[in-house]
């Protein structure tokens, strides 16, 4: 790439000319925005330079598969104007590429923690080393054969104590047996005797007993506090690493200062205190996005607008195409980015722009229960923070008389499809019954980017919010929910897969995360701008749907046709 003369600057320019572009009006909303051009150009470029560089190795994944190991990186674009009125760009990447966060061409990190003699570096040899202390007494055989011997010992109590128990039952049995038959056969002074003699032998046998528990407990404790010796030391040494991580996280948090337009500073700690979590993520402040920025109020560049990218094989949980643009994270851009975009126009967040939908749902059946209706794609269910017209909303309007809670299930805004509603509450709570129970069938016809392999198959991969990134999904073998889906290839034409999904369980985003994931079809529906790319919509339908009609054995079926 073509970087600046100055040694201090990290400016790029564009390769070509870009005279026939015209520059933004505004810079984009970081967590919901399409590339301008100039970004795509710069991205291009970037790309090229990752392909062609030899300065680095760093294996991305492109060209075969690594399981479980996340080899991609995150990389970024800042559109810039410099003080020579020149319009060029900077690249970054997330966190470290190649073992290091220095590179040529790429802006340096807020905080350079990977210097050789840096406070971190110390800090982290001195964590590093309590960390060897603690294996090493974890691993010594002194320690080893005190736990297994403490933990034998507790066996044989338990076994011995048990064995002394039942000999005591049995003692108990045969007095009762020699005290009943005594009674019949001695006199009373001789009865009176035996009785005080099994009752000798029964204080007897609780005496043994205390006795032998006592001698046990001694032996235990013995041998406990050999291992509490052991034990104190790693107590002692974990709370002494717990205090230094600590100090060591708190005097990273204070270096990492951010920059604003107005030439303002925040540190992190102070940005994230507004927060609900009150104190940074780890990795607050090494994203692309951050450092761009930062970078650009440092060198007195205007920012234009700004692209994130991601290259090489995707993390094993998330959905991240290579080359394909995603937005800035939220949980650690977020609170920054909101203080270091203070004074630039940025663009209004799309979500809270009311679409224009030229067309409103579509009546298929309508009866004094329920409605059958086929909703367009970008047409909300129910009411957003946007205000915008939604399905409830047109329900309303024009069943005014409907007592039910009207919608008993939802599609994405983006899908359009069969929707059911209630008119009444006994048809919301027949329904919502059905689809809890699983027995209302539904199919989608979507249009995926790619061939897929295979006619026909089955997808079960468990689904959780990724909560880094709402509303987007991953896949959570630990804490997702099951997320079942039958899919049946309907035609392949032009690098594209039309295909038939009848999803089993009803999870959000489930049939554009089954798509899209590796292990589900590793192809994203067209137009999905959370897990592909961006298109004139969502390519996703929902063109059929078989219901039980409300309080009978009655069978409905319905079906439209995809628009595409």
């Amino acid at each position: 790439m073509s970087c600046s003369t100055k040694d201090d600057d990290c400016f790029i320019h564009f390769n070509e000319s870009i005279e026939s572009y015209s520059l933004p009006l505004q810079f984009n909303y970081p967590f919901n925005y399409e590339p301008h051009p100039l970004c795509r150009l710069a991205a291009k470029q970037l790309q090229y330079y990752l392909e062609t560089q030899t300065e680095w190795k760093h294996d991305f994944g492109i060209d075969h598969s690594v399981d479980g190991i996340n080899i991609g990186k995150m990389f970024g674009i800042l559109l810039v104007r410099n003080e020579q009125n020149e319009t060029g760009f900077l690249a970054a990447f997330s966190g470290k590429l190649a073992g290091t966060n220095l590179h040529p061409s790429f802006v340096p990190p807020i905080v350079d923690l990977l210097q050789e003699n840096s406070f971190y570096r110390k800090g982290e040899n001195e964590i590093s080393n309590i960390n060897h202390t603690i294996t090493a007494i974890e691993e010594s055989p002194e320690y080893l054969h005190l736990k297994e011997l403490l933990e034998t010992q507790n066996e044989q109590k338990a076994l011995a104590l048990e064995l002394y128990r039942l000999e005591m039952k049995a003692a108990k049995q045969a007095r009762d047996v020699c005290r009943a038959k005594a009674q019949h056969e001695l006199s009373l002074e001789d009865f009176a005797t035996l009785k005080n003699q099994l009752k000798n032998e029964s204080l007897k046998k609780q005496y043994d007993y205390k006795l032998l528990s006592k001698q046990w407990k001694e032996l235990l404790d013995e041998s406990q506090r050999k291992l509490d010796f052991y034990l104190n030391k790693i107590a002692i040494l974990k709370d002494e690493r717990k205090m230094k991580s600590a100090s060591l996280q708190q005097r990273m948090f204070d270096q990492y200062k951010f920059l604003n337009s107005k030439g303002e500073t925040k540190i992190v700690c102070e940005i994230f205190l507004q927060t609900e979590q009150k104190v940074p993520p780890a990795g607050a402040g090494d994203c692309a996005a951050p450092k761009l920025l930062q970078y650009a109020y440092q060198h007195q560049m205007q920012p234009l607008a700004m692209a994130e990218f991601w290259w090489g094989q995707s993390p094993k949980s998330e959905i991240r195409k290579h080359g394909c643009f995603y937005p800035a994270c939220r949980s650690k851009c977020e609170p920054i980015l909101k203080h270091m975009l203070e004074g630039v126009d940025v663009a209004v967040n799309p979500v809270l722009i009311q679409p224009k939908v030229a067309l409103f749902p579509s009546i298929i059946f309508e009866d004094a229960s329920l409605l059958i209706i086929n909703k367009p794609a970008e047409y909300l269910s129910v009411r957003g923070k946007t205000g915008a017209d939604s399905v409830f909303d047109f329900i309303k309007r024009n069943y005014p008389d409907a007592t039910g809670p009207l919608i008993v299930h939802r599609l994405d805004m983006s899908t359009s499809g069969l929707m059911v509603i209630a008119k009444t509450m006994e048809a919301y709570l027949s329904l919502q019954k059905q689809f809890e129970n699983r027995t209302i069938k539904k199919r989608y016809i979507a249009l995926l980017e790619g061939i897929v392999t295979g006619d026909e198959g089955h997808i079960d991969l468990p689904l959780r919010v990724d909560l880094d990134n709402r509303p987007r999904q991953l896949v959570c073998y630990e804490y997702g929910k099951s997320a079942c889906t039958k899919w049946k290839v309907l035609e392949r034409k032009n690098n594209r897969t039309r295909i038939l999904f009848s999803p089993i369980t009803g999870r959000t985003h489930q049939l554009r995360v089954h798509a899209a994931h590796p292990q589900g079809l590793n192809c994203p529906i067209v137009g999905d701008d959370l897990y592909g790319e961006r298109s004139t919509r969502l390519y996703l339908h929902a063109e059929y749907l078989e219901l039980i009609y409300p309080d009978s054995n009655k069978v409905l079926t319905f079906q439209t046709d995809a628009e595409f």
